[in-house]
């Protein structure tokens, strides 16, 4: 019996396609070669002005140090992606790398690259004492033209975008971005919680497990409910998306249903994978910040001011976070408004301890960071809804108590208690 394509099976192709620095290239390699042959052809009309014209040996030696040039700078951006590896593991976050590989610019780069390879590689056999390809020639001058800017703007923007806060800026606005749209597409079908009991009640319970491990990259939502009102029952998800779940665990519950459900057909709708990605998941990036602002706090890096702009960020996402009701679980109905899927959901809670938490105990002897801190708080409680306010004053008590501990001087300690958003530098003259 064939194997059927699950959903999973898709997700997960075009998870390793995006992140994939091979396939892109492979296109450019196959244009290239297209693109020769489509020259040579124009060529042999004779349409080319005299000016245009090259004798063999001119065409052979530029189409040869084209190629020459070509390699040689294929290796170069390799050798700059290994730096990058290098410095990005090093000093910001190993998770971070998954995004670094996904970057459009650095595929556009390495195709362009291979693709006037492949151009001037096809145009050289072509090459004889009495016919030589002059319109390739003249494309594969303007093709290293076009590679040489496209490398330079490859290197501007690595150096610029290698900083510590300017992959905070990327990442924040991503995670935003997911989340924003996250809540959006909930919105609507969502049943509100506590007016509807999604569980039939003695509806009987039959366990979906989870015949390998990993970590739940995503969910297909939409056809999880079609399923569910097709099958008339209830799927109820005990994981949330990030959770990494052991082979036999349960994956899905089924609740009630007039017609067995296929456990492979439910399975195919919950991608797993080796690790957690941003795409239904917007606490990853929020976990990709902390780990940049506690990396930057570790004794051998000392860098509280890169930990200060990171919570700058961290507070952007945070308010997105706050203005939006977060119930503790997601109902989600179908077209009839009948509750089929169950998803648990973070709770404010869980994103304001992701994002302080680890950064007040790493950086509790750090002036700066308890500053910065207390602003973060005093900012949230200004611009969150209502009903998020005890945890953020809990989160700030808590702060409090750290600042206790780690300062005896009552000098710095009052010092360590005021609210600075520049960690020290903006108290004052706010004040």
């Amino acid at each position: 019996m064939r194997k059927r394509i699950t959903w999973a099976f898709t997700f997960r192709l075009r998870q390793y396609m995006k992140a994939s620095l091979w396939i892109m290239p492979l296109f450019g390699l196959g244009l290239g070669v297209v693109l020769a042959e489509c020259a040579i052809a124009v060529d042999a009309s004779g349409w080319l002005p005299s000016g245009w014209r090259y004798s063999a040996s001119t065409a052979t030696g530029v189409l040869s140090s084209i190629v020459g040039a070509m390699v040689a700078l294929l290796g170069f951006v390799v050798t700059i992606g290994v730096l990058v590896i290098q410095q990005a593991t090093g000093t910001l976050s190993p998770r971070y790398m998954r995004l670094w590989y996904r970057d459009h610019l650095q595929k556009a780069v390495l195709s362009t690259f291979i693709g006037t390879f492949a151009f001037a590689f096809s145009l050289m056999r072509t090459i004889e004492s009495d016919s030589v390809p002059d319109l390739g020639v003249t494309l594969a001058g303007m093709a290293v033209g076009v590679s040489l800017l496209l490398l330079l703007v490859y290197l501007n923007r690595f150096t610029h975008n290698l900083r510590p806060v300017a992959i905070a800026d990327i990442v924040g606005r991503q995670g935003v971005r997911v989340f924003t749209q996250a809540a959006a597409a909930v919105r609507g079908p969502a049943v509100v919680p506590g007016t509807v009991d999604p569980v039939p009640p003695g509806a009987p319970v039959t366990p979906v497990h989870a015949t390998g491990g990993g970590v739940i990259q995503a969910v297909n939502v939409s056809a999880l409910v079609r399923t569910a009102a097709r099958h008339e029952c209830v799927f109820v998800l005990p994981q949330l998306i990030g959770d990494h779940v052991a082979p036999g665990t349960v994956l899905v519950e089924v609740h009630g249903g007039v017609a067995a459900v296929d456990p492979d057909r439910v399975r195919g709708l919950v991608a797993l994978g080796a690790e957690r990605t941003i795409e239904q998941d917007p606490a990853f990036a929020l976990r990709v910040l902390v780990d940049i602002a506690i990396r930057a706090l570790s004794p051998a890096v000392n860098d509280p001011t890169t930990a200060v702009q990171v919570l700058n960020h961290i507070e952007s996402f945070l308010c997105a976070v706050g203005r939006t009701p977060l119930p503790g679980r997601l109902v989600l109905a179908d077209e009839h408004g009948r509750p089929r899927l169950v998803l648990p959901g973070r709770s404010w809670e869980d994103y304001l301890q992701l994002a302080v938490a680890e950064i007040r105990h790493y950086g509790a002897t750090s002036l700066q960071v308890c500053r910065r801190l207390r602003a973060l708080f005093e900012g949230l409680a200004g611009s969150a809804a209502e009903v998020h306010l005890p945890s953020v004053r809990a989160e700030l008590a808590l702060l409090d108590e750290s600042v206790e501990r780690s300062f005896d001087d009552p000098a710095r300690r009052a010092l360590a208690r005021t609210a600075d958003r520049q960690g020290i530098g903006g108290g004052f003259r706010r004040a």
